[in-house]
């Protein structure tokens, strides 16, 4: 039963305004369908933007949070605790890394990545290798350092001075970075999916140029896997797909399945520069959201999961694909893996709330990237099933939008 004291305009009453929610609020959820305050049915293709990789209310991770509650939730990195030591080991068995940093959102794991880069380049090569590189239309964060290096100005304008030495290139733009790259570089961080920035991918030949001259001008490179990790594009991580090895990687959204966590991932020879008191964070580590992300890592660190993501990725690209032979309103269908995007073409440019807000009304719950494309990233292990039911609902949405401007 649904608290009819708790509605939509108590949101303007006491929240402040950064955020303008639908009318719906959900308070259920099983699976990839949601249910509102009324008791409306929403398949939901937006993942809490790449977040609840194996749905809601699993029932395999309602049992590890609930049998971790039942002992410990606690103590701070005063101490160390056994579900956090888990996790990282899976991280190092599974990945190019042998060290973890535990953090709570993916603008902590990249603000970690960043002073970790600056501290690297002042130990080993002094005060004046300072320089990050950073590309247009990324997106790292929402922390004042992160938000900097992200390539979108909206975000980060209106706060005073910037932190310095970011440098904002094109990105897949080899030659731009060959140019401007130098031995004051001290990383170049770049998303191998850029996420907010419109679902555009990294070409293959681009991510290894970056390795090779970040090799050239000993900067290192980072790779901000917060939205591509954890399965996202049918690899653990996207860096496995590309042929090259991050220095340094992180995660967040899906790392926790819906719980709050996030993790930076490095070598040896890096971490060992944040010695103690370098760095930290009170929650970080924090046993329960270990216990959850440690069950989730298990669930999605499979081959069956990861070969069912390009499944699903082909199915859902074959069906949007249909709706455009229909109503012509994409441009381009682009992503990897459950992080597609649709590219709404000129008749439709800007128009991506439109289209958002006519799906929730068909009953689905689909993404935006920034006003011109629609965002897909539902859960990893939304059936095919209920894709085809949710494609029949965008469907409607567009058919419904197209027969207006006729």
């Amino acid at each position: 039963m649904s608290d009819t004291h708790i509605t939509r305009p108590l949101f303007d009453q006491v929240m402040v305004p950064n955020y303008a929610p639908l009318e719906m609020i959900p308070v259920r959820g099983e699976g990839s369908r949601v249910w509102d305050q009324e008791d409306n049915e929403y398949i939901d293709l937006t993942g809490g933007i790449a977040v609840n990789a194996l749905g809601h209310a699993h029932p395999e991770l309602i049992t590890a949070l609930t049998e971790q509650a039942q002992k410990l939730w606690h103590v701070s990195n005063i101490y160390t605790n056994e579900p956090a030591l888990r996790l990282a080991q899976k991280l190092v068995d599974n990945t190019f890394a042998e060290k973890v940093f535990f953090a709570n959102s993916g603008a902590e794991a990249n603000e970690a990545a960043l002073k970790l880069a600056r501290r690297v380049a002042f130990d080993k090569f002094g005060i004046q290798k300072t320089e990050i590189i950073a590309f247009y239309q990324g997106f790292h964060g929402r922390t004042f350092f992160t938000v900097t290096a992200g390539g979108q100005s909206t975000y980060s304008d209106g706060f005073g001075p910037k932190p310095a030495d970011i440098t904002h290139l094109e990105y897949n733009d080899l030659s731009e970075l060959e140019k401007v790259i130098s031995d004051k570089t001290c990383a170049v961080i770049l998303e191998p999916l850029q996420g907010e920035g419109g679902v555009l991918p990294i070409t293959p030949e681009f991510a290894q140029g970056v390795r090779a001259l970040c090799d050239k001008h000993n900067a290192l490179m980072i790779f901000d896997e917060v939205q591509t990790g954890m399965g996202r594009t049918g690899e653990l991580f996207a860096y496995m797909g590309l042929n090259v090895t991050p220095d340094i990687v992180t995660s967040a959204k899906a790392l926790g399945a819906g719980f709050p966590i996030a993790a930076m991932l490095t070598k040896t020879c890096f971490a060992e520069h944040l010695k103690v008191g370098t760095h930290g964070t009170t929650f970080g580590g924090n046993p329960l959201a270990c216990a959850v992300a440690g069950k989730a890592f298990d669930l999605i660190n499979t081959q069956e999961m990861m070969s069912g993501v390009k499944h699903k990725e082909q199915l859902i690209r074959q069906h949007l694909e249909a709706i455009n032979d229909e109503f012509s309103v994409f441009k381009e269908i682009r992503g990897a893996g459950l992080l597609l995007g649709a590219v709404l073409n000129e008749q439709y440019k800007d128009q991506a709330k439109t289209f958002f807000l006519e799906s929730a009304q068909q009953g689905l719950l689909i993404l935006v990237a920034g006003a011109n494309v629609l965002r897909f990233a539902p859960a990893l292990n939304i059936s095919d099933d209920l894709i085809e039911q949710a494609m029949l609902k965008l469907k409607q949405a567009v058919k419904n939008i197209v027969n207006k401007d006729t």
